[in-house]
């Protein structure tokens, strides 16, 4: 019967072994965090570059593009409880462009994620969709890879094409709907016309705001 119980202090020693082995583990994991950070951050700080890139070329303006920014929430046009970023151009001090990193809300299978440019004189700059979740082959016209649908805002403004143009051709406006899915570019140009609305009363806020420090 002796063999059958358990050695004493045998449950103790299990716990003190499981809980090493767990320190070990954290502890792993934090070096390999502080390795990587770095290197993390910037492929991140690249990533957000190159996609800035896209928007504003790099002649044409002469500050740090990518270190001259801020956030800041405004739910009239920014519905969500979003954050928005952005992103400054400027060329000998003189304002140049905005980039806003900005969500649109309500698409058909949740958030689209963006970057709209928008020109010193309030044109946009150009529109890119950096990721979302909408149906694959109904949504392949937000991919520049696929379609060339989100370039069709670049050079528009609030003048261009005026207030009623602003919607989706279903709604009467001059932006194309997608085959088989209108909820989509439906989100897309509110969020476009919302972040060319803010930016016609904020301008020079938007340019005039501290940089602040943060992540990509």
């Amino acid at each position: 019967m002796g063999a059958d119980r358990a050695e004493p202090g045998g449950a103790w020693r299990s716990a003190l072994a499981l809980g090493l082995v767990a320190a070990l583990g954290t502890s792993l994991l934090a070096g390999i965090y502080h390795l990587t950070r770095e290197k993390i951050a910037s492929q991140e700080r690249r990533a957000v570059l190159d996609q800035l890139g896209q928007l504003v070329a790099a002649n044409r303006y002469d500050n740090p593009l990518h270190d001259d920014h801020f956030r800041f929430s405004d739910n009239r046009w920014f519905p969500a409880g979003q954050v928005i970023t952005v992103y400054r151009a400027r060329l000998q001090g003189k304002p140049v462009a905005v980039v806003m990193k900005l969500v649109a809300p309500d698409g058909y299978n949740g958030d689209i994620h963006l970057l709209v440019g928008i020109n010193a004189d309030g044109s946009l700059c150009g529109v890119r969709v950096t990721s979302h979740k909408e149906t694959p082959g109904l949504a392949d016209d937000l991919e520049t890879s696929r379609s060339d649908w989100v370039l069709g805002f670049s050079g528009r403004s609030l003048a261009n094409p005026g207030p009623a143009g602003w919607a989706v051709r279903k709604d009467g406006g001059v932006f194309d709907q997608f085959t088989g899915a209108t909820i989509t570019p439906r989100a897309v140009v509110r969020a476009v016309h919302g972040a060319l609305s803010y930016y016609l009363e904020n301008k020079r806020m938007l340019f005039d705001h501290p940089a602040e420090s943060m992540d990509p």
